[in-house]
């Protein structure tokens, strides 16, 4: 399959581009300086520099291709999230961009348009699992943003063509600078648990979302919740993170204090709990997790970061 991957050199986007070659696929990754260009090489893609905001530039970069896979994202560092004006990029991505190219894919001679989607569009669930019919809450206007770029792929499909939204868990992994900012606060005792940490957190090893990108190229259209099978509570994965790297354990604090910390946008979805079910993306694609749980992908996390010096 001859494959278009926006955001390729992003922390999804490289491994799974490596993925994609390695099960045979032609991959053309967007890449707008030498440096993204030189990686996308040596991962075995091609690299099309391209602007995703321009219908022009976009039709250019799809010509030929069987499927577009959109992964381009711009989440702010841990300390800039509480600022709106850090997440404008973002939105934009999600809102505008995603258009220009499912618009771009509609028409050229695209047949599967995939989008990157998170489960925290889903509203609180308390101890119950979320599937994909679950009640939505998209009040936080970056979440409402996720929401326009799912809408565009839904629109995309018919007529021979498939739309599928992949909304994944939080990421985590040793080359994920999210997690190591994690894990740099967590051994400063910065890492703190809101309230009793009861609410569920679902999350997934960037190493597992990108194998489960690559098992989505023949899924029908729709959307799918691609996390681990073991969501665990906010104070259990915060231990799970702070034991596998030796962190002091962590401590808690009242959700009031957290809010101001974290700021109310943030807040209003880090605090919701959420056990997210993979169980339609399982039976439909053949896919598992290579670590069902964060206990087990932050000890892999925390290996990885020893090997490398991180830690």
């Amino acid at each position: 399959m001859n494959i278009f991957v926006a955001g390729a050199t992003g922390v999804l986007g490289r491994p799974t581009v490596r993925v994609l070659v390695e099960a045979g696929h032609s991959v053309w990754g967007a890449a707008r300086t030498d440096e993204k260009s030189r990686l996308l090489r040596s991962l075995g893609a091609s690299p099309v520099s391209v602007d995703l905001f321009n219908e022009t530039s976009v039709g250019f970069a799809l010509d030929g291709r069987d499927a577009v896979i959109n992964l381009a994202t711009k989440i702010p560092p841990l300390m800039q999230m509480r600022r709106k004006s850090a997440w404008e990029e973002n939105d934009r991505l999600r809102t505008h961009a995603s258009r220009v190219l499912a618009e771009g894919a509609k028409r050229t001679a695209v047949k599967l348009y995939a989008q990157e989607s998170i489960t925290f569009i889903y509203a609180d669930g308390g101890d119950q699992w979320l599937t994909e019919e679950s009640p939505l809450d998209v009040s936080w206007l970056s979440l409402q943003s996720m929401i326009n770029a799912e809408r565009v792929t839904q629109e995309f499909a018919g007529d021979g063509r498939r739309g599928v939204n992949l909304r994944f868990g939080a990421f985590y992994a040793p080359y994920a600078q999210s997690t190591l900012d994690t894990a740099q606060l967590a051994r400063r005792r910065m890492f703190p648990v809101p309230g009793r940490g009861a609410n569920f957190f679902s999350s997934i090893h960037v190493d597992d979302a990108a194998a489960a990108v690559v098992a989505s190229l023949e899924l029908p259209s729709g959307e799918y919740n691609v996390v681990d099978d073991e969501p665990l509570t906010a104070k259990e994965y915060a231990v799970a993170a702070t034991k596998a790297i030796g962190a002091p354990r962590p401590w808690s604090i009242p959700v009031w204090i957290f809010r101001l910390i974290a700021g109310s946008g943030p807040t209003s979805y880090i605090l919701r709990s959420q056990r997210v079910s993979n169980a339609r993306f399982k039976q439909a694609s053949g896919w598992a997790p290579r670590y069902p749980s964060a206990r087990e992908g932050w000890r892999q996390v925390a290996s990885e970061m020893q090997q490398t010096g991180d830690d």
